[in-house]
């Protein structure tokens, strides 16, 4: 794999990002035909737009103006049914995992992985962003997620190349956090070594935040790998039968799967493995490539069937080979 560029290109500016085409400002639970309601479009125009470095100002100046700002944030006015979307994720860095290719440090910026995903979120068809809290705030604050679809990132606990990785705890968002900063879910990492008697651990924790996501009509986004420790490091089984098999778990998760969507990798034989449940699944995108063309092929392939929804992808659309995040962006965009 080549080195991968890490740098800044020229198309990220430190800016805010419009709201996305298909807002029309209101809050989706606005029914009503009022004054109120028709004011809030000018009201969230009238919200100055921050700068990176604004934002680590606000923080000093203003704390609690984070989160009013990303509560006045306009919402996401809905999804159309047989609709795809692209999300953008960036939860990487609580976990410990910073390193992009060949940059072991490339994550580890944080206004440049702020720019790089306001960039991405301010393209054309990108639908919605998964982070943890000090993201989302971020990037809420910026307007970056004006009418965006925001998922929580809530178990962060099993950091990258720890002796307790297995044992994910929910160190991120939980579900009445979630729900109180008005996101549209949540998503888990569960990672089933069956050698590894803290997996259950993670397994429980999954099952009860399925449950307090249901309880609120929340999706609970579900990223389910069967896992082994090679060498001491932990490494995903990809093989299509593997696969099936942690599906099969997620599905069952909970007392309800009636909000259960899953976070699912490219792999061989996708029209077999999907065919394990009926749950909506979003394709990720995993390890950066140096062939992002082959990357491309494998999701365009993966949304061809049928209960895929969409793609959630990271480190590929944000430290693309070539640095052009924009770009990227909206290759991924067309194949929706």
């Amino acid at each position: 794999m080549p080195e991968q560029r890490t740098d800044a290109p020229v198309e990220i500016r430190e800016r805010a990002t419009a709201p996305s085409d298909t807002n029309d400002g209101n809050d989706r639970n606005d029914t009503n035909e009022t004054d109120d309601a028709h004011a809030a479009p000018e009201e969230s125009a009238a919200r100055p737009t921050l700068t990176v470095d604004d934002v680590a100002e606000l923080r000093l100046s203003d704390p609690r103006a984070l989160r009013e700002r990303l509560l006045a944030r306009p919402r996401h006015p809905g999804s159309v049914p047989g609709e795809r979307f692209l999300v953008i994720a960036a939860d990487h860095p609580a976990r410990g995992a910073v390193a992009v290719g060949g940059d072991p440090m490339a994550m580890a910026d944080r206004r440049d992985l702020l720019r790089r995903t306001a960039v991405a979120l301010g393209r054309p068809g990108v639908g919605g962003f998964l982070g943890t809290a000090d993201l989302v705030e971020e990037l809420a604050a910026m307007g970056a997620l004006d009418g965006k679809l925001v998922y929580g990132s809530m178990n962060r606990g099993g950091l990258a190349g720890s002796t307790f990785e297995l044992d994910d705890r929910f160190t991120g968002y939980d579900a009445r956090g979630i729900a109180e900063a008005g996101l549209d879910g949540g998503k888990m990492l569960l990672r089933i070594d069956p050698q590894d008697p803290a997996s259950v651990v993670t397994l429980e924790a999954s099952a009860r935040a399925v449950d307090e996501l249901a309880d609120r009509g929340l999706v609970a986004m579900v990223e389910p790998f069967i896992s082994r420790r090679v060498e001491g490091r932990v490494r995903n089984d990809l093989t299509p039968d593997a696969v099936m098999r942690a599906i099969a778990i997620a599905s069952g998760l909970g007392r309800t799967s009636a909000y259960t969507w899953l976070k699912l990798p490219v792999v061989d034989d996708m029209e077999r493995v999907l065919a394990a449940s009926t749950l909506p699944a979003l394709i990720l995108g995993g390890e950066v490539s140096g062939d992002q063309d082959a990357a491309m092929a494998g999701w365009a392939k993966a949304l061809a069937l049928p209960t895929v929804r969409g793609l959630v992808i990271g480190r590929s659309l944000l430290y693309p080979p070539g640095g052009d995040v924009a770009a990227a962006v909206d290759e991924a965009v067309s194949l929706l």
